[in-house]
């Protein structure tokens, strides 16, 4: 199903950059509808392509671009896994560069469900990659994740640590599309950068994550699974911070054809550090069921952002304190009374 051009687009202002035409893959989801809003405010064109599957609420993507719809080029509903989707798609419109966001996210489903995970993340990428060849699509940005780094003793992990010790099949597709990418950019010349996302969160994030799964069970007075000690510990990443340093991957252009950016906040909060946070935020205690550790996590993530930092100007500016309140401010209306 797609959705046609929408008519009476307002004409740019001619000292403004020109205009690109870009394909959001993923754009309905958390991170893709952001950079989608993003794009379009600075006068780019957008079309996106998502395929609304059923791993969380199909209601909440609609809602996360219904203030985008009408301003996008097309919004086709499909599956980057549909070698003939993306062709079309291709061949029907003129892009100057892909923004890949589209995968099968989450580490512990790629445990019960590994096909579907390297059917999508790798074969649904090399479909984007043939098609960009077969049209002469130059820039290509690849969502990759901190995930691939597994469990490292080196702390915080830089694009130039080995990653050879993954322990999950989402992390294990985040290497095979990396290695596409570098595939691609070497034969055939793709500028290809692949943008390893440390724990995003913010506004419309997945409802199965953790912040997002505390915030609305701690206001419901709801208990929380806590897994393991709480010593485990994450690089948060707050969304504006991620979008800066992929716009700014996308305007770079003295790089070789094959680059890798971490983009983190390069600071870690533990596992409790966390939900005192969110119960600070919320104003109420959380209830806390323990559990056992989770097989595919590992214990801790850092990312030393120095060359995104160099190369891309990267500078992240929310801090976890601040973006735990932006989140929960967002996510928790006043309650009736």
């Amino acid at each position: 199903m797609t959705t046609p051009t929408s008519p009476n687009k307002e004409e740019k202002n001619s000292s403004a950059p020109p205009a690109r035409k870009y394909l959001v893959t993923g754009g309905a989801g958390f991170i893709g509808s952001h950079l989608c809003e993003k794009l379009l405010d600075t006068g780019h064109r957008v079309v996106v392509l998502d395929d609304f599957n059923g791993y969380y609420d199909q209601t909440l993507k609609w809602k996360n671009i219904a203030t985008i719809h009408e301003r996008l080029d097309e919004l086709v509903e499909g599956d980057i896994r549909d070698e003939e989707t993306v062709k079309q798609t291709f061949s029907n419109h003129n892009f100057d560069g892909v923004f890949h966001l589209a995968a099968r996210a989450g580490v512990r489903p790629s445990i019960r469900n590994p096909h579907l995970y390297f059917k999508t993340n790798v074969d649904g990428t090399l479909n984007l990659l043939e098609s960009c060849r077969e049209h002469g699509v130059r820039d290509f940005i690849f969502a990759s994740s901190s995930s691939i780094y597994g469990v490292q003793k080196k702390v915080p992990f830089s694009e130039t640590d080995p990653v050879e010790r993954t322990i999950s099949p989402y992390a294990a597709s985040k290497i095979a599309g990396e290695q596409l990418c570098s595939n691609y950019a070497h034969l055939f010349g793709i500028h290809c950068m692949c943008m390893r996302f440390f724990t995003v969160y913010g506004p419309r994030q997945r409802p199965d994550l953790a912040i997002a799964k505390f915030t609305a069970a701690i206001r419901e007075g709801q208990p929380i699974e806590l897994f393991g000690d709480g010593t485990s510990a994450r690089d948060y990443t707050y969304i504006d911070d991620i979008l800066q340093g992929v716009l700014a991957a996308s305007r770079y252009t003295e790089h070789s054809s094959f680059e890798i950016f971490n983009l983190g906040e390069s600071a870690t909060t533990t596992l409790a550090q966390l939900v005192a946070l969110i119960e600070s935020n919320v104003g109420k205690r959380a209830i806390i069921v323990r559990q056992p550790n989770q097989p595919g996590d590992v214990p801790l993530t850092c990312a030393d952002i120095s060359k995104a930092r160099a190369l891309l100007h990267y500078n992240p500016q929310t801090p976890i304190r601040e973006g735990i309140a932006n989140y929960v401010k967002w996510a928790s209306p006043p309650l009736p009374k």
